[in-house]
């Protein structure tokens, strides 16, 4: 596996070593030994997968508050997807700052973001979907986001946002109040 460093300290994007033969592909996705190197030591203890119908469907941007603030580890399995991580740890020098990848069932990328970061992402063709791991349960109470299309966070999504649930829309504009976690 190889973890590249992104602008945003703590956040990677994560290439798995494919091995190819003419029975296919094999590739590990995860290591506990392997991301230990990158100082990730928690469990993974809740996997969710989102199917997605429609291309520009946009998600986000989630967080869980701490104390149940989460590490995730995000696969697009079918289809392609653009994904964003936004850091919203206060006192972080790229506090608000975001950085986007393709993840795509061809690139076989995975996205690790670190606690202390919102995710977000918009789907790049019809019928995509995404693999999450989690480090921390899901918590309703420490359900949190951030205005998926805020004008202070300047996220340049590649389409038009479709499919935007009511909740996504409802998130404040992050310059009214908000501090990080």
């Amino acid at each position: 596996m190889k973890f590249i460093e992104t602008p945003l300290k703590g956040l990677y994007v994560v290439e798995p070593k494919k091995v190819e033969d003419q029975r296919g592909l094999f590739a590990r996705t995860f290591c506990k030994k392997e991301f230990s190197e990158i100082g990730f030591e928690k469990e993974l203890v809740q996997f969710n997968h989102s199917f997605n119908l429609k291309k520009g469907t946009t998600r986000g941007m989630h967080y869980q508050n701490k104390p149940f603030s989460e590490t995730k580890l995000i696969r697009c399995v079918q289809g392609r997807v653009y994904d964003v991580a936004i850091d919203i740890r206060r006192g972080s020098s790229t506090f608000l700052q975001y950085f986007g990848v393709e993840l795509s069932q061809d690139n076989m990328l995975l996205m690790f973001i670190p606690e202390g970061f919102a995710h977000g992402f918009q789907t790049l063709e019809d019928q995509a979907s995404l693999i999450y791991h989690h480090s921390e349960y899901y918590n309703p109470e420490a359900d949190a986001g951030l205005l998926y299309n805020d004008a202070a966070l300047n996220i340049a999504w590649p389409l038009e946002a479709v499919n935007v649930s009511e909740k996504d829309k409802s998130y404040p504009i992050t310059t009214e109040n908000f501090k990080g976690i």
